[in-house]
C-alpha cells in the first residue's frame, strides 16, 4: 500500500517515520517534504496550497491513504477533493475543520456540547466600537483572538487595557487580513496549559498521548511566542483522571456535536487545555498534530500508527486499540538565530552524522537542505532532535547531549525545555 502525506516541516517528518514503520505499507510519498524527509519518504515538489495538484498526485500515484499535516489545506477543503475522488484520508473535511478555521464556530460548538471553556464576545469589525467599549468595562487581563487562521499569531493574552484595544486595533486593521475581521475578546484563564490528542473515525475516539510545549523564544518563557521551541510527552500535569475527565468533557462531546450537525469529524484532534482550579477548560481545539507536540507523541507510540490512521480514515477505528510505551520522550528545536525574526538562511549545519544510530535519539527536520555532504539551513524552526529515555530527566540528558555534537554556530536553542516537570519531579 501508498500513503501519502501533505506538508514540509518536522511533524510531517515524524508522521513519515512513524508511517515508514507500519507494515502496512511499503511506499510513502511526501508533498512536498525536504531533504530531511527524503530519507524516510519518496519527496514531491507539490506545494500544500495545490489541492488540485495533490488530488491529482495521490489519483496518479494511485495512493491507499492521505494524511494531512497542516491545517491550511483542511480548512481549504483538501479532505473534500480526496473524498470526491475516493482516496481515504486521514483529516477533517473543510466544514468540519472549522473547529480551528474559525474560533467563533468552536465556541458555538462548546456551548452546544456543554464544552467547558473561556466566556467570549464575538466581534466584527463593524462593531469595533461595540468591542472597545466591552473590553474598558471588562478590564484586564483579557484574551484577544483573531478568529480565522493567523499562522499562530493572532491571540493576544493582554495585560492592560491598552494592550488590549492596541491588538483589537491591530486586528480590525488588517494584521491578520480576513482572520482579523471577526475577533473574539475571551475571558482570561489561569493555571497551567497542556495538550491532549485524539483520534476518532467521527464515532469511536481514541485518545493519543498528551505534551507540554514551550512557545517562547527563550529561556524562562522570555521572548516572542513562536511555532514551538520544544516538547516532551507525557505530561505529568494530565494524569489518567484528569485526561479521562478531559477526554468525557471536552474531546468527546465536540465529536459527537459535530456528528449531530451533520459535519462528522475523522482525523486528529488537538485540544489546548488550561487546568484550572475548577478542572480541565479548553482554550482551542486544532484539527491535526502539534509541531513539536507530533515529534514526542508518535515516537512513544508502541501501536502501529498506519494502522490507527488507516482505521480513522476509512471508519474502522473501533477494532483499532492505542497503545503507548513506557518511555518518556523530549523535543528541542533547534532555530536559525533571529527566529521569529528575520533569520539567516543557507547556513551549514555540521555534525549530523554523529546524531546517526544514537541510543535513544531520533532526528527529524524541519528546513533543511542538502547540498553534497553538506546540509544547510533554510528556514526559521530547522531541525527537532528527540530524546527518549525510562525517565524525562533521562530523555532531557540525550537530548541535550545530541543537540551539543551539533557545529552551528548560527542557529540556537532553549536550554530549559521540561523545566516545569523536572523541576516538579527533582
Amino acid at each position: 500500500m501508498r500513503v501519502l502525506v501533505v506538508g514540509s516541516g518536522g511533524r510531517e517528518h515524524a508522521l513519515c517515520w512513524a508511517l515508514a514503520a507500519s507494515p502496512l505499507f511499503d511506499e510513502v510519498i511526501c508533498a512536498p517534504g525536504n531533504d530531511g524527509i527524503a530519507r524516510e519518504a519518496e519527496c514531491v515538489p507539490v506545494p500544500v496550497h495545490d489541492l488540485d495538484g495533490l488530488v491529482d498526485l495521490a489519483r496518479r500515484r494511485a495512493v491507499d491513504l492521505v494524511v494531512v499535516g497542516p491545517e491550511a489545506p483542511l480548512v481549504a477543503g483538501l479532505v473534500d477533493r480526496l473524498e470526491a475522488a475516493g482516496i481515504p484520508a486521514l483529516g477533517p473535511t473543510a466544514a468540519a475543520a472549522r473547529l480551528e478555521g474559525s474560533k467563533a464556530f468552536a465556541k458555538e460548538i462548546c456551548r452546544r456540547a456543554g464544552i467547558p471553556t473561556a466566556e467570549a464576545r464575538v466581534f466584527r469589525a463593524a462593531e469595533a466600537e461595540a468591542a472597545r467599549a466591552w473590553i474598558r468595562r471588562h478590564g484586564a487581563p483579557v484574551v484577544v483572538k483573531a478568529d480565522g487562521l493567523a499562522a499562530g499569531k493572532g491571540v493576544v493574552v493582554a495585560e492592560t487595557v491598552a494592550e488590549a484595544l492596541e491588538a483589537l486595533e491591530a486586528a480590525f486593521g488588517g494584521a491578520f487580513g480576513e482572520a482579523g475581521r471577526t475577533v473574539l475578546v475571551e475571558e482570561y484563564l489561569a493555571g497551567e496549559e497542556a495538550s491532549l490528542f485524539a483520534v476518532t473515525d467521527g464515532t469511536t475516539v481514541r485518545e493519543l498521548g498528551t505534551a507540554q510545549d514551550h512557545k517562547r523564544a527563550f529561556d524562562g518563557d522570555r521572548g516572542p511566542n513562536t511555532g514551538g521551541m520544544g516538547a516532551y510527552s507525557p505530561t505529568p500535569v494530565l494524569d489518567a483522571d484528569r485526561t479521562a475527565e478531559a477526554m468525557a468533557r471536552i474531546v468527546e462531546p465536540a465529536v459527537r456535536a459535530l456528528a449531530e450537525a451533520g459535519t462528522p469529524y475523522r482525523g486528529i484532534l488537538y485540544a489546548g487545555l488550561m487546568l484550572t482550579e475548577a478542572g480541565p477548560r479548553l482554550l482551542e481545539f486544532n484539527v491535526r498534530f502539534g509541531d513539536p507536540e507530533a515529534q514526542v507523541v508518535l515516537p512513544r507510540l508502541m501501536s502501529d500508527f498506519g494502522e490507527i490512521a488507516l482505521a480513522a480514515a476509512e471508519g474502522g477505528l473501533a477494532h483499532v486499540g492505542v497503545r503507548f510505551g513506557p518511555e518518556h520522550a523530549l523535543t528541542v528545536v533547534l532555530a536559525s538565530r533571529g527566529y521569529p525574526g528575520d533569520h539567516p538562511k543557507g547556513t551549514e549545519i555540521r555534525g549530523l552524522e554523529r546524531l546517526e544510530g544514537r541510543e535513544g535519539v531520533l532526528v527529524f527536520h524541519a528546513a533543511t537542505r542538502r547540498e553534497g555532504d553538506r546540509w544547510l539551513a533554510v528556514g526559521g524552526r530547522v531541525l527537532d532532535v528527540t530524546g527518549l529515555g525510562a525517565t524525562l530527566e533521562e530523555a532531557c540528558r540525550r537530548a541535550y547531549e545530541a543537540v551539543d555534537l551539533l557545529d552551528w554556530p548560527e542557529g540556537f536553542c532553549r536550554r530549559d525545555i521540561g523545566w516545569r516537570a523536572l523541576g516538579r519531579t527533582s
